[in-house]
Formats: C-alpha cells, structure tokens, sequence
C-alpha cells in the first residue's frame, strides 16, 4: 500500500515496460523482434519475481493480452523463470471489443469494456496487494495522464531503434520522477524504477 499524500493509503499501480535505450517500446507496426537482442532474460527474470511478490492483479489492453495469452499459458514458455508467475497473477484485460478472456487452462482474465481510468481508480481504494501494467501503452499512458501511476519500471534492452513506437507522448504530461533502484546485468539490460510525482 501508498499513500496518496493525503493522509489515505490506496494500492499502488506500476507501469513495468521493456523498452530500448532510445525509449522505444515496439517497432512502427508494433513488432517486438528488438527484443531478441538479448539472448538470455534469465538474469532480468528472476530478478523480476522479487519486484512482483507483492503484486496480486495485472491490467492489460487488448493486444497485450492476446499476445501473453498466446504464449505463457503454452508448452512454448514451459522452463521460463517467470512463467508461473505470470500464469497465476489474476488478469484484468480492458476491452470493448473481446466477449471473453481465457489464459489457456488457467483462471480466465477479468474483463472490463468501460473507461479504465475510472475502474483503476476505484481499485486502488481495496486493500489489496499492488497492480501492475504490463506492455498495454495506451493504457499506460491514459493511467499516467490521470495521475494514478506511483511507479514506473523500465528493463532497458541495449538496443537503438531509431524509430517506432514510443513508451510515452506529449499528452502524459510532465511528471517528476525519484530513482528508486538500478540495477545492470551481464545480459547488457539495465533495470530502473522511478516513483512518479504528480504532473506539472
């Protein structure tokens, strides 16, 4: 739990992206192949699982969702470090378009066809472990410009792309941010964590 300055604790909501160093999340038709710069996540995955053991809800967009529930449910990511992490975290997929959400034999996601804003707001008033958004830019973006992220998570890949799609745009405003932690890896990845101020 945070506190939102006011004296009254609300769950936290992090944004946690892998993202290239000259801060782009996906190329211009949304392909993640820079990803495959680094050979081995291994390093990055485990220590992923410490920074998700207080996290008991994820929040995605749609194409996040179709991309994760295409993979980790799968034989494909059996022996990944972080796949029964991945699989058991409770989903929240924000659509207006999907009918259903299923995450292979698992508990399907929730869904949510109304604004995102809203229904994130009204989770951080649970008294419930954190929210983490994972991938889903758009709504990572939308959350950050009501002022509802309190901490931001990047996994830099040692990778210029030069062009693509950017983490985040002008319409995010300007928020101050704290270095929480850094931390590098023999992968050439670096991990930071920023806790966001309130925008200006």
């Amino acid at each position: 739990m945070s506190d939102t300055g006011r004296g009254v604790p609300h769950r936290r909501v992090v944004v946690q992206e892998l993202t290239s160093l000259d801060g782009f999340v996906a190329g211009r038709s949304g392909e993640l192949d820079f990803f495959e710069a680094v050979p081995d996540y291994g390093e990055v995955d485990r220590y992923n699982l410490r920074l998700l053991a207080g996290t008991d809800l994820a929040l995605l967009g749609r194409r996040t969702y179709q991309m994760f529930s295409d993979y980790w449910p799968t034989e494909q990511a059996q022996g990944e470090v972080v796949a029964e992490t991945v699989n058991s975290i409770p989903k929240l997929v924000f659509s207006s378009t999907l009918d259903s959400a299923p995450w292979g034999d698992r508990e399907p996601a929730q869904l949510w066809s109304g604004d995102a804003v809203d229904r994130v707001q009204r989770l951080r008033q649970e008294q419930s472990g954190d929210m983490i958004v994972w991938g889903s830019i758009s709504l990572a973006r939308s959350l950050l410009a009501a002022e509802l992220v309190d901490e931001i998570q990047l996994h830099v890949i040692p990778v210029l792309l030069g062009h693509g799609r950017r983490f985040l745009d002008e319409d995010t405003g300007m928020h101050s941010l704290t270095l929480l932690e850094s931390k590098g890896y023999d992968s050439g990845v670096v991990t930071l964590r920023y806790r966001v101020g309130r925008a200006t």
